[in-house]
């Protein structure tokens, strides 16, 4: 019975995939594209992810360690935490690249995030400043600065961005 069976499901596929188009060609068509409200829907919920989890990573990771002192010379976990903070920061800043590439679907988004992106591009390298522990008060004030401003555009556009922490598997791939 098994045997019948996929010898039926494999013919049902060869023939087709043998199955000619209206040009006459074996090509598959192509799926219609979504509407544009789908776009913008999920243009806003990618946006969302992607700062969310960029916020979550800064406060768990950076912020948070910041204030507690786990950066200072001598400071208990000091190597770890200064790891785990340069990560963040290069996770923060990928993802941030990416919900601002999300917001392009919005317009209304995309239009409160443009004044954003020097602002995101400024910490492109402060990740490798807090790996290696060469991050100041002006540098984790920068993340907290650019979060709050992209949290902002988010709520003036009608997406909501809420802190979510990754995992520390997310941060390092």
């Amino acid at each position: 019975m098994a045997l019948l069976l996929a010898g039926s499901l494999l013919t049902g596929a060869v023939a087709c995939g043998k199955s000619k188009n209206a040009n006459g060609d074996n090509r598959a068509a192509a799926p219609s594209p979504s509407t544009s409200a789908e776009k913008q829907k999920f243009a806003k919920t990618r946006f969302v992810t992607n700062a969310g989890l960029a916020a979550g990573a800064t406060y768990q990771w950076i912020v948070k360690p910041f204030k507690a002192g786990k950066f200072k010379k001598g400071a208990d976990g000091r190597t770890f935490a200064m790891v785990k903070a340069g990560l963040a920061g290069a996770f923060t800043y990928n993802r941030l690249k990416a919900a601002v590439a999300n917001a392009k679907g919005d317009p209304l988004l995309s239009k409160a995030l443009t004044p954003l992106s020097s602002g995101i591009d400024s910490l492109k390298n402060l990740g490798g400043k807090l790996r290696k522990g060469d991050a100041g008060d002006a540098d984790v004030g920068s993340f907290e600065k650019v979060i709050n401003n992209v949290k902002g555009a988010g709520r003036s556009a009608g997406a909501e961005v809420t802190d979510k922490v990754p995992t520390t598997a997310q941060l390092g791939g």
